[in-house]
């Protein structure tokens, strides 16, 4: 070894998949399903047509609630379905304030 010579610089990897959707259930543990949909028109028609898929995605410290937009990191498969992890929340869902009936009766 000598002590002037640097370590070579480590190969760049490529860029990993990111999906941005929405979260449609958060009922397991460490685990959200993310719906994608991308929009695109048809070959023949020319309609827009709405295409939608669900991804399974790891959610470590439960932070993603059902409404919320994240984006989604792809990742190494961690069991059967899951093959993403969440990289961040971007917009949380709004949450409806029910009013009883007892309160407006007041």
């Amino acid at each position: 070894m000598s002590a002037t010579g640097s370590s070579p610089q480590p190969a760049a990897q490529g860029r990993r998949k990111e999906v941005i959707g929405m979260v449609i259930s958060n009922r397991m543990q460490k685990t959200i399903v993310v719906e994608a949909v991308r929009q695109k028109t048809h070959s023949f028609y020319g309609r827009v047509v709405a295409k939608a898929k669900k991804f399974y995605a790891h959610d470590e410290r439960g932070e993603a609630h059902v409404g919320d937009f994240v984006r989604l990191e792809e990742t190494r498969p961690l069991s059967k379905l899951k093959r993403w992890r969440l990289k961040q929340v971007i917009r949380r869902a709004t949450l409806a304030v029910e009013t009883t009936e007892t309160e407006t009766a007041s």
